[in-house]
């Protein structure tokens, strides 16, 4: 058997090459920093989860944030790997107390895969979620304004 010349492998017919339609022409690449904006984004939309990161990363994040253009950022506690046609994430998240935390990670592999599917066309082959610490009520929340509930401006 012969090797196809390269007229044939590229589908070319009667001098012109047969292309699809103009949507199918070229390659999109999607790089691993949106798709965990998106991921942070649709599990922080759960009930039930109170942040997204270790407490490290909470705590960093939060003097970050108070630095004027520093932002939220919402790809705390969020890490995707993504290939040509598949993504993995790996998810650090606090949840509240009182929630059934087998619901909560449900629900945010839900909401993760619908959203990054749907938005990047790319499949999700995996959603894992480790449940760094639980918010209990009576708790300082690291996030607030100055951390003690004061205003540090």
């Amino acid at each position: 058997m012969t090797e196809p010349t390269q007229r044939e492998s590229q589908g070319e017919l009667g001098g012109r090459r047969s292309h699809g339609g103009p949507g199918t022409r070229g390659k999109t690449t999607i790089a691993d920093g949106v798709v965990e904006k998106i991921a942070g984004l649709a599990a922080r939309d759960v009930v039930g989860v109170h942040a997204m990161g270790s407490g490290i990363s909470r705590t960093l994040g939060a003097m970050r944030d108070r630095v004027p253009g520093g932002g939220k950022s919402v790809t705390r506690g969020v890490s995707a790997e993504v290939g040509e046609v598949q993504t993995a994430l790996d998810l650090e998240i606090v949840v509240d107390y009182g929630v059934s935390i087998a619901d909560v990670a449900r629900s945010v592999r839900e909401n993760v895969v619908n959203a990054v599917e749907r938005m990047t066309g790319l499949e999700v082959v995996e959603v894992n979620i480790a449940v760094s610490d639980v918010k209990l009520p009576d708790e300082d929340d690291d996030e607030d304004e100055g951390g003690d509930g004061r205003n540090l401006q």
